[in-house]
């Protein structure tokens, strides 16, 4: 499975690298993913992970790549979708902010469960939706902090495309994410758990 994992994580990562449309956001949007890619890499012998973690974490590097390639504002998909509903902005960034909520939930779900941080039931959902949220606006943070430093150059890093609430907006798709994350896979997680040897 492994093998797989890093084979299409590195055609997307090259892929993702050859001409985007901003050298600079295509950096500040992948950096994440690659971050993530060596994490795995680090800890998969000491720390294993469900089927199902490796493969979110593996959809949301995809959505990083894509987005980091042609910038959120610019995803072709997306023109088209905005095209066909009638949208005044693209909103391919939204769908990352969803799954900003939707991936890390299940991550922080396993570790928290695994390491017996919290007895399961509603306070790890309760925790994790906490979790899911700072994550958020730790990342909100970030780009305000780019804007400051770069100017007009961050305007493809944040796409914010001229909407007024969008940093609001960003978090409510990341709580949205995580919550239907946790209704939609806590079951499935908790049978792959199972399997799982506990950490040392």
């Amino acid at each position: 499975m492994m093998y797989a994992w890093t084979a299409i994580f590195a055609v997307v990562l090259i892929w993702s690298g050859i001409q985007p449309t901003d050298r600079m956001t295509w950096i500040l949007e992948v950096l994440p993913a690659v971050i993530g890619a060596v994490v795995l890499a680090v800890t998969r012998k000491r720390f294993p992970l469900t089927p199902l973690v490796y493969g979110l974490i593996l959809v949301h590097a995809i959505i990083l790549m894509v987005g980091g390639h042609y910038t959120y504002a610019q995803v072709p998909l997306f023109d088209w979708l905005g095209d066909l509903f009638g949208w005044e902005r693209n909103n391919y960034d939204k769908l990352g902010h969803f799954a900003q909520g939707f991936v890390p939930a299940i991550i922080a779900r396993e570790i928290i469960v695994r390491r017996g941080i919290i007895r399961p039931g509603a306070w790890t959902s309760f925790f994790v939706i906490c979790f899911t949220l700072a994550l958020s606006a730790f990342y909100e943070l970030i780009e305000w902090w780019v804007a400051l430093a770069s100017g007009q150059g961050a305007d493809a890093f944040l796409g914010t495309q001229g909407y007024v609430w969008d940093t609001q907006s960003d978090m409510l798709w990341c709580l949205g994410g995580a919550i239907v994350s946790l209704l939609l896979l806590s079951s499935i997680h908790d049978r792959q758990m199972q399997g799982i040897k506990a950490p040392a």
